[in-house]
């Protein structure tokens, strides 16, 4: 069901709104737990502590700032609601989130495997979060195959946001922490609505017209 409110931008979400968008932010994180767990055969735990809205030239400033090397995953969502997403982690956090799911090096170059294990890692996180959505709303959601770029924080977003920007100004963001036993590693996902997807999404949810 589509929402007949018509948003400016993503900036104009409620609380309302937030928190069932946080509650999906929950489900998928504990899908792709689920989902890693499985591939990894050990326990690997997500939280979402918090879901905010971000104008696009602030998203490099998550990560540390633009001067920051970051890992990058990007995929689009195709569907009953499109979209662009991207998985954003500090290089010393891939490292350690790397050495915890296939194991301990100190190289600073990542190897083909583990560049592998990334771009899994960003699929399973986008797929889990779209099977999520899908749960709750009844849409259909598609994500492409993923690509995956080393470099400094704002390098790779302006290559990404330069186009994403004639879409809007705003993307979602869900924090996301990985958890095994003491060790916690943060990640930023990124959704990017294309225009008219944010009015599906919330009414789907039942909350579009909040």
């Amino acid at each position: 069901m589509k929402s007949d409110k018509q948003f400016k931008d993503i900036n104009d979400l409620s609380a309302v709104q937030m928190d069932a968008l946080k509650e999906v932010g929950n489900i998928g994180a504990g899908n792709a737990a689920t989902a890693l767990s499985k591939m990894l055969n050990k326990k690997i735990d997500m939280l979402v502590p918090e879901i905010r809205i971000t104008h696009l030239n602030k998203v490099a400033d998550l990560a540390g700032g633009p001067e920051v090397p970051v890992v990058g995953v990007y995929l689009t969502m195709s569907g009953d609601a499109p979209g662009h997403i991207m998985f954003i982690l500090p290089l010393k956090s891939a490292r350690k989130l790397v050495n915890m799911l296939i194991g301990e090096s100190d190289s600073e170059e990542f190897s083909e495997m583990e560049i592998s294990a990334l771009n899994e890692i960003g699929n399973i996180l986008a797929s889990s979060y779209l099977v999520a959505l899908t749960g709750f709303t009844g849409l259909a959601l598609y994500p492409s195959v993923p690509s995956l770029a080393i470099d400094m924080a704002g390098a790779i977003l302006n290559i990404v946001l330069v186009e994403l920007s004639k879409l809007g100004d705003y993307a979602l963001v869900i924090e996301t922490i990985f958890k095994e036993g003491d060790e916690d590693i943060k990640g930023f996902f990124f959704l990017i609505p294309d225009p008219g997807t944010l009015e599906i999404i919330l009414g789907a949810l039942g909350v579009g017209n909040l």
